[in-house]
């Protein structure tokens, strides 16, 4: 049971991580089999919105789905009529990233605002034509994309082409989350211990039955919803302000990242985070006053106690509000901490209902759960200064967390030890195992978290007597062309495997180089017909084969048999592993 709330602690930094707040290669793992239902639309990845058009600007708001990212450089805006002159449109700073293949460039993963000048002696109504192309995080790239909003001649908001209402940035899976981070929270060492007492204030003895959960949901609904207010609120101050988008920058990301140091070392017990005294004492008194046992009563106290967080709540809320406050959605963050409110009144509730067995009883490892907690928010504030710090410096700061985790857990401590401790040092060896594995990578210029050595050398193709792939590709970029080769591998009762290209996707970049060209896939796909087709013009006969073979854009790997059709169960799309695309080609070889 304790290792279960554990894991649910944990649980807490995750709808953090999902955000987008950290950047990393997607793993090379991905890839399963025919995920075309993992990408969206790119009209439904990336919502265009046209927020305001006066005489002197034109106000574009471009609203990426999590998950997703915008190139800068890709953006391009022009007028139909061509005769109407627009200013320079107004870009904030992206993101840095850097490829292997492309070198850097930035990029946007979240809300991104773009102010074009207008012309004060034109006013006629003309027709805007914005250009734009993005990526999946997972690994796929979109063509280039074209929208078309109808700029009119009089001042004011107008209609467009595309949807006008603001994308809310939460789901299911999110609320999830956030309500496990509650449950997570309750266990923590001056909260967990608070629930006998709590229960008796609010309960009066009445446990069990309809009486006890009326009470205690009026207890937990009303503190619900106060966290929600809080996190509409910052939802809504974060959109005003826009801090999705002025997130890119260092000025926001360095004191946002000592932000979450400071929250750490709270958590680390260094000092405490709590209102200013004379507000608690206030709270305090209107608490005393409150009667317990009656509906009102529970509802106040819930009230109440939504604004008496405690030391142990303090820091991770903070965390989540500076989250919010980045996503710019009201009503996400407003449900999302309203779920994280009910996750963290969950245990009255079970006290309430005659339940209260089943919760663990305090103990050190409540102390754990709070230590816990402060790694995870220093491991988000390296997260943070890695977007505005070179690669291997991350590596190195990722090290020195993964050493200090280590040495806590008593890795270099040789006297005699309980079997659990024993364990929890041999988690600590093999965490500083891993951190010297990134001190060296970072020494070395590495820069990957998750293979922090850099990727493995394996020897030359020609050992194995696998020809080398580059020669064999034949590249085509037409219909005719494709209709045409499948017409003769049939013939030929020659299997076949098609590659979507383009030069201007990173992702079919890694694919050429680090799974193409890889011994064993070569000699598995020997016997095949290899194609490539590439779409880098992506002109509307393309994307038209693109929709005929419902995909959203390179990369992506087709199996066709030697009948022709193709292995639909074998169709990878986004970036995927030699070692994994090696099994998907033995298991096409044996459809074939």
């Amino acid at each position: 049971m304790r290792r279960l709330l554990f894991v649910l602690c944990l649980l807490f930094t995750l709808p953090v991580m999902a955000t987008g707040l950290l950047d990393a290669r997607p793993s090379a793992t991905l890839g399963a089999i025919n995920n075309s239902a993992d990408f969206l639309p790119v009209r439904e990845a990336f919502k265009l919105n046209l927020i305001d058009s006066s005489p002197d600007t034109i106000k574009l708001r471009f609203v990426p789905t999590e998950g997703y990212y915008l190139y800068r450089h890709r953006f391009a805006f022009k007028t139909e009529p061509a005769d109407i002159a627009l200013g320079t449109p107004q870009l904030p700073a992206g993101e840095q990233k850097h490829d292997e293949y492309f070198g850097d460039v930035e990029v946007y993963h979240g809300i991104l605002d773009v102010d074009i000048p207008r012309p004060a002696n034109d006013q006629r109504p003309f027709t805007l034509v914005v250009s734009y192309q993005g990526c999946a995080d997972k690994g796929l790239c979109y063509p280039p994309e074209t929208e078309r909003l109808s700029i009119e001649g009089t001042p004011g908001p107008t209609a467009t082409e595309s949807t006008n209402a603001p994308a809310t940035s939460w789901n299911w899976r999110d609320l999830a989350l956030f309500f496990l981070a509650g449950l997570g929270l309750t266990f923590t060492p001056c909260v967990l211990p608070m629930l006998p007492i709590l229960s008796g204030v609010v309960l009066r003895g009445q446990v069990g039955g309809l009486r006890g959960f009326s009470l205690s949901l009026a207890y937990v609904l009303p503190m619900a919803a106060c966290f929600a207010l809080l996190g509409a609120l910052m939802g809504m101050f974060g959109a005003q302000l826009n801090l999705q988008a002025r997130l890119q920058s260092v000025w926001v990301l360095v004191p946002f990242a000592l932000f979450f140091g400071v929250f750490a070392l709270a958590m680390f017990g260094v000092f405490e985070l709590k209102l200013p005294q004379a507000i608690s004492n206030r709270l305090d008194r209107v608490a005393n006053r409150t009667q317990g046992g009656s509906l009102w009563g529970a509802a106040v106290l819930g009230v109440v106690s939504s604004l008496l967080v405690s030391p142990c709540v303090s820091a991770p809320l903070a965390g989540a509000l500076l989250y919010i406050s980045a996503s710019g959605d009201a009503l996400g963050g407003g449900l999302k901490l309203f779920a994280l409110g009910l996750g963290m009144g969950a245990p009255l509730l079970l006290v309430a209902t005659g339940g209260a067995a089943w919760l663990p009883k305090s103990g050190p490892w409540l102390v754990t759960v709070k230590n816990a907690i402060g790694v995870l928010l220093l491991g988000l504030a390296i997260g943070l200064l890695s977007r505005v710090l070179p690669g291997p410096l991350t590596l190195l700061l990722i090290g020195v967390l993964a050493a200090g985790v280590s040495l806590f857990l008593g890795t270099l401590e040789f006297i005699y030890k309980a079997p659990r401790q024993r364990l929890a040092q041999l988690l600590g060896l093999f965490l500083l195992v891993y951190a010297l594995a990134c001190w060296f990578g970072a020494l070395s210029g590495h820069s990957d978290p998750f293979n922090p050595l850099g990727p493995a050398t394996t020897s030359n193709a020609s050992i194995t007597g696998a020809p080398q792939a580059a020669g064999d590709w034949q590249t085509i970029s037409t219909k005719a062309q494709l209709d045409s080769v499948l017409v003769e591998a049939k013939a030929a009762g020659q299997p076949l495997l098609l590659d979507w290209y383009a030069d201007w996707c990173i992702s079919c970049k890694v694919l050429e180089h680090e799974v193409l060209n890889n011994p064993r896939v070569l000699d598995l796909l020997k016997g095949y017909r290899l194609v490539r087709f590439d779409m880098t013009a992506s002109n509307a006969e393309q994307r038209a084969l693109l929709d005929h073979y419902q995909l959203f854009g390179p990369p992506a790997l087709m199996f066709f048999g030697k009948n022709g059709q193709e292995k639909s169960d074998q169709r990878v799309i986004g970036e995927i592993n030699a070692a994994d695309f090696a099994e998907r080609v033995a298991n096409a070889n044996d459809q074939i």
